[in-house]
């Protein structure tokens, strides 16, 4: 034991005498100060060659050397930690204020310095990420959540430190070092909520110095890490209790307490930056939202299933913050990115509100009712998002309802039986819906794509009622079979192409053109694909009539349309 001792005082003694050398060589004058200045030359001598200058004061060599220092000094830590000469709870403190040390350090030194203070910066995390690894795991004297702790000490001092002279290197080192050891002993102690907790304060830094304007990339380091962590025990802890034998049993309030505040960090900070600072939402912040959203949400799925329809309520609520953050505060000129991604948080927030809260017929009905209110509004307002809005209502209101189904199944392969009343209603909504909002005004293509897909939805409604409406009366006097099925839907749709062709271009709807063109293309596919293989020779010869008829007569209904049109406008003008 003494010659240990021995040993580190004659270590002790040689790393003064160094630090005493350095300093001495740094406090020295510069040669080209003492000498005598030399004779001028004369003008005919060739001039000699200038001596190759060696790095001086601050240079790279003295700053290195120190750094060196200081990791000779944290192995000295670690000989006293390993020698048990001293009490554990000495060795650590001394270890954290040694690591402190060096990083006040790099905050110290001269601002023409840079390498100095990345340097220091350097020695500072790599004299705490292997302490605290080693205390951790190894000498078993720090749990985790006091090594957490000491990564959020460090963390925040770092902030601190570098915030008046704005020292983003230091910055950096510090959080890369306190991050990437956060992830490693997060895996390698099973503990995984204290180093979870620190990532999350550490989301917090960078998002507070962000609403400030500082240090912006910062947060592309801190949050894919806390997305990391958080989903790390989601994944772990939803799979079989006998392949998570070597982690702690974690009770379900902290798996669902986490990711909700991973969403409530990176939601208020997007929230203040965009409604209060009125700044323009990056790419960053909308994918880093919607990412804390969902883990947050299937945090909820799977760890309290019995508990979805106060997440859906959790969506309502937000989904009317967010309509009335878009179209209050947000001009859709001026702050166009931030309006657009407003609204459309919110038609997703009250679709998966609605979902999670309310049984299918409801569901219907009221879907229905947020398509129409959003139409009407739309079009009275003139905005397009609102149609677009009321458009995905009301294909969700057709989903819930079965209307998709029933449509697909009455417009090809077997006949379905009678739909409910919810059915019905939802294919009037459709129908409705169309008329008010079908004939928003604009050359554009999104107004030109709202309108067509607007008028696809209308006419499979109408194609659906007119089929089953005459299945119906075709029923009374007889029973129809599949070859009777496969001629009234080739008699419908060829008839609603006609009828399109002809509105279309009289009332200048030019989706309606597009629609009956395509509707003969589907006809075509219905005779090879049903009629052909199932119908007699009389089905068959009735539907190949039809689609000729249909195939001479739609050109010439869209040219009759747009005669019609010309000659309805030539009449107005007259006097």
């Amino acid at each position: 034991m003494d010659d240990l001792l021995e040993a580190l005082a004659r270590l002790s003694e040689r790393l003064e005498h160094l630090e005493s050398r350095v300093s001495a060589l740094e406090r020295s004058p510069k040669a080209a100060n003492s000498r005598p200045s030399p004779a001028a030359a004369p003008a005919s001598a060739t001039p000699a060659a200038e001596p190759i200058a060696l790095p001086q004061e601050g240079g790279v060599f003295p700053v290195v050397g120190k750094a060196m220092l200081g990791i000779a000094g944290a192995y000295l830590l670690r000989a006293v930690a390993e020698s048990g000469s001293l009490p554990q709870w000495v060795v650590v403190a001394l270890a954290l204020a040694y690591a402190g040390m060096w990083l006040l350090w790099a905050a110290r030194v001269p601002a023409n310095t840079p390498f100095a203070s990345v340097a220091y910066a350097v020695t500072s995390a790599l004299i705490l990420a292997p302490m605290l690894w080693e205390l951790t795991l190894r000498f078993k004297v720090l749990p985790a959540s006091a090594a957490a702790g000491v990564l959020i000490a460090f963390v925040a001092g770092a902030s601190a430190l570098a915030w008046r002279r704005n020292l983003v290197p230091v910055l950096w080192v510090a959080n890369v070092a306190a991050v990437l050891t956060a992830l490693a002993l997060m895996i390698a102690t099973r503990d995984l909520a204290p180093f979870l907790s620190a990532l999350l304060l550490m989301a917090v830094v960078s998002e507070f110095a962000a609403d400030r304007n500082r240090w912006l990339r910062l947060r592309f380091l801190v949050a894919p890490a806390a997305d990391l962590a958080v989903w790390i025990p989601i994944y772990i802890y939803s799979l079989p209790e006998s392949a998570r034998l070597d982690y702690a049993p974690v009770h379900s309030a902290v798996l669902l307490t986490l990711p909700s505040v991973l969403f409530l960090i990176y939601g208020a900070s997007v929230t203040f930056r965009t409604t209060w600072l009125r700044q323009r939402i990056a790419m960053f912040e909308i994918a880093q939202t919607v990412i804390a959203f969902l883990l947050a949400a299937f945090s909820w799925f799977w760890f309290e299933p019995a508990d979805r329809v106060g997440l859906g309520i959790f969506c309502l609520f937000f989904s009317a913050a967010d309509y009335a953050v878009a179209f209050v505060r947000f001009d859709r000129v001026r702050e166009r990115r931030n309006y657009w991604v407003y609204s459309t948080w919110s038609a997703l927030l009250l679709l998966a509100g609605t979902f999670l809260c309310f049984p299918p017929p409801l569901l219907a009905l009221l879907l229905s009712a947020a398509a129409i209110v959003a139409t009407v509004v739309g079009a009275r307002t003139g905005r397009l998002t609102l149609q677009f809005h009321g458009l995905l209502y009301i294909a969700a209101a057709a989903f819930a309802s079965g209307l998709l189904d029933y449509a697909v199944r009455a417009l090809a392969g077997t006949f379905p039986s009678a739909p409910g009343w919810m059915v019905w209603l939802v294919a009037a909504s459709v129908l409705l819906c169309y008329a008010v909002g079908g004939r928003f005004p604009g050359e554009l293509w999104k107004q030109r794509l709202l309108r067509l897909l607007s008028a696809i939805l209308a006419v499979s409604a109408a194609a659906t009622l007119l089929v089953s409406a005459l299945v119906w009366l075709a029923s009374v006097g007889m029973t129809p079979g599949a070859s009777h099925i496969a001629v009234i839907r080739t008699l419908i749709t060829c008839a609603l192409a006609l009828t399109l062709a002809f509105g279309g271009s009289r009332w200048q709807h030019i989706e309606l053109v597009w629609i009956a063109y395509g509707t003969l293309a589907l006809v075509t596919a219905k005779l090879l694909f049903e009629d052909l293989p199932h119908g007699h020779s009389g089905s068959i010869a009735v539907s190949i009539f039809l689609y000729a008829v249909a195939l001479i007569s739609v050109p010439r209904m869209a040219r009759l349309g747009s005669q019609r049109r010309g000659s309805g406008s030539s009449s107005k003008g007259m006097p």
